[in-house]
């Protein structure tokens, strides 16, 4: 079994390409149902009958949940998005990919992938979710802890439409806490791979083998463009869960999770790597080569950890003016979003406070030989990022 890729070639191309192929109507990852309407109205004009376009039903709320059919292949791989409404970097990749095929459809790659493959997208699964920019439905639930009492609209929607196909091959399509790291690396968890446990014993059958053979296949392409930024989703098995329930009904599944990456708070660059991935990917499927890719690529991911931050004060001396003595320590930053009367604000907010020399962080500000008074750093509070950043960057 091969540890390299096994055609890195289409893959490098989409990465150094892919100006020219994404789709131009997305510029924020805050968009709605009705904007994704229009965006695949514009899709379906370009692929003409390469793209069939098929209402499944509705959420909770009555928005359409549509199902996008490429390609006339035995194979079928069946990709969804955007479960968790907050969570739509895969959506946006999911639009790059359709755009691409638009453009090449007569390609080589683009034909094998629609002659030996057929292509099951569910782009926005949770719309509700969507229009609130919430992880949960607008009833409350969160869908991934709902495959097996099916009480959404939602989860019966996908429930029943991977019955009604049986996909051989399933692309479970998330965002995780942008700040996961990479074992004890100290770098940031760009994408998170997982071949889920279909059981407690995390046992692996013919179906887990073959979707880690997709995990270390899609690591590959990956490793090509952002190789210490990978990491491993851990795999204890949840039985509410649906990609772990999917697996277990004989889909051959991979979670693909989305996390940071410094500099890109919109997700673009993200976006960018999960279009040329699934793309990549899609192909060796196709093509059958991934069936030659060792599972040891898979195996051998570090984990993810929480050893990161997005900014660190290090060793700034802490001052109380109520007489107590001062002390060094180092400070831990998050931003996060937060609305106020203009929309959508980042602040940052205090979220460490210690000895964090095992953390790492995307930015480290010195604060040898400078001082703070104690209010100004208090813990969990929205602090002055300019103010700091003037102060100790």
């Amino acid at each position: 079994m091969s540890t390299t890729l096994n055609n890195p070639q289409f893959s490098k191309t989409l990465f150094d390409t892919y100006e020219t192929f994404k789709f131009s109507g997305i510029i924020t990852r805050r968009f709605k149902h009705a904007d994704l309407m229009k965006f695949l109205a514009t899709l379906k004009n370009a692929l003409g009958d390469t793209m069939q376009m098929q209402q499944i039903g509705s959420s909770a709320e009555n928005r359409s949940i549509n199902l996008l059919t490429l390609g006339t292949g035995p194979t079928k791989v069946f990709m969804w998005s955007q479960m968790h409404g907050d969570e739509p970097s895969a959506t946006m990749a999911l639009l790059d990919l359709l755009n691409y095929i638009a453009i090449n459809k007569n390609s080589s790659e683009i034909s094998t992938i629609l002659r030996e493959t057929t292509l099951l997208i569910i782009p926005m699964l949770n719309p509700d979710g969507a229009e609130r920019f919430q992880r949960r439905t607008s009833q409350g639930i969160d869908m991934n802890r709902d495959a097996l009492q099916l009480q959404t609209p939602e989860a019966k929607l996908l429930k029943a439409t991977r019955d009604r196909f049986n996909p051989e091959i399933g692309f479970n399509l998330h965002d995780q806490d942008p700040r996961y790291s990479v074992g004890d690396q100290g770098t940031v968890a760009v994408i998170s791979l997982l071949s889920p446990a279909f059981n407690v014993e995390k046992s692996d059958n013919a179906v887990r083998l073959r979707s880690k053979k997709l995990a270390s296949e899609f690591a590959l392409v990956l490793g090509q463009f952002v190789k210490k930024h990978i990491a491993k989703y851990d795999d204890s098995f949840e039985p509410r869960a649906f990609g772990d329930n999917i697996q277990k009904w004989g889909t051959s599944t991979v979670l693909v999770e989305s996390g940071g990456w410094k500099g890109d708070p919109e997700k673009m660059f993200i976006r960018k790597l999960n279009c040329v991935a699934i793309l990549a990917v899609t192909h060796s499927i196709a093509t059958k080569a991934f069936e030659k890719t060792s599972i040891d690529v898979y195996e051998q991911i570090p984990m993810n950890t929480k050893l990161l931050y997005d900014i660190i004060i290090k060793q700034a001396t802490i001052t109380f003016p109520d007489g107590r003595a001062p002390i060094v320590a180092d400070i831990g930053i998050n931003l996060e979003e937060v609305r106020d009367s203009s929309g959508f604000t980042w602040k940052g907010r205090i979220v460490d406070f210690g000895d964090l020399s095992v953390f790492s962080a995307n930015e480290q500000w010195n604060g040898i030989g400078r001082s703070i008074i104690a209010s100004a750093v208090e813990m969990n509070e929205i602090v002055d990022l300019d103010t700091l950043q003037k102060h100790f960057a």
